[in-house]
C-alpha cells in the first residue's frame, strides 16, 4: 500500500503541475474572458485536489497493478482509461450549463485525458513491484 500511495502522491504532484500549466498559464486568459468563471477562488485548492485524486488513483493502480505493463508505459495506459472516464465527465457536465462555450468542453476533455496519461506515466515509473 505504501508503494501505491507514494506513486499516487508523486503522480498527483505531477498532475497538479500539469493542471497549473494547462489551466493557469495556457487557458487562464480564456477563463478570465468568460464572465461566469469566478476569479476569486483560493488557488491552493487546485493542487490539493489534484494530489488527493492522485492518491485515490494510486490505490486503484496498486490494486490493479498486474493488469498493466511495467513502468511508465503501463502507467500511461492506466492513466488513459482514467482520463477517458474523467474526460467524458469534463466534456458532458459543462454542456448542461446554459451559455457554456462548446469548444471549452472539448478543451477540458483533452486536457483531462492528457493529464491522466501524464499522471499514469509518472505513477508507473514510481511504482516498483517485486518483479520490477
Amino acid at each position: 500500500m505504501s508503494k501505491a500511495l507514494t506513486a499516487g502522491a508523486v503522480g498527483g504532484v505531477a498532475l497538479a503541475v500539469y493542471e497549473w500549466i494547462m489551466h493557469g498559464m495556457i487557458m487562464g486568459n480564456t477563463y478570465a474572458n468568460i464572465a461566469s468563471f469566478r476569479q476569486d477562488g483560493n488557488p491552493m485548492w487546485f493542487p490539493i485536489i489534484a494530489i488527493l485524486m492522485g492518491l485515490a488513483a494510486g490505490v486503484l493502480f496498486g490494486k490493479t497493478r498486474t493488469m498493466w505493463a511495467h513502468g511508465p508505459k503501463g502507467g500511461a495506459t492506466f492513466g488513459m482509461w482514467l482520463g477517458l472516464i474523467g474526460g467524458i465527465g469534463a466534456f458532458y457536465q459543462p454542456l448542461t450549463i446554459s451559455g457554456f462555450p462548446y469548444y471549452l468542453s472539448w478543451c477540458w476533455f483533452g486536457i483531462t485525458l492528457l493529464g491522466w496519461v501524464v499522471y499514469g506515466a509518472v505513477a508507473g515509473a514510481m511504482y516498483k513491484s517485486a518483479g520490477e
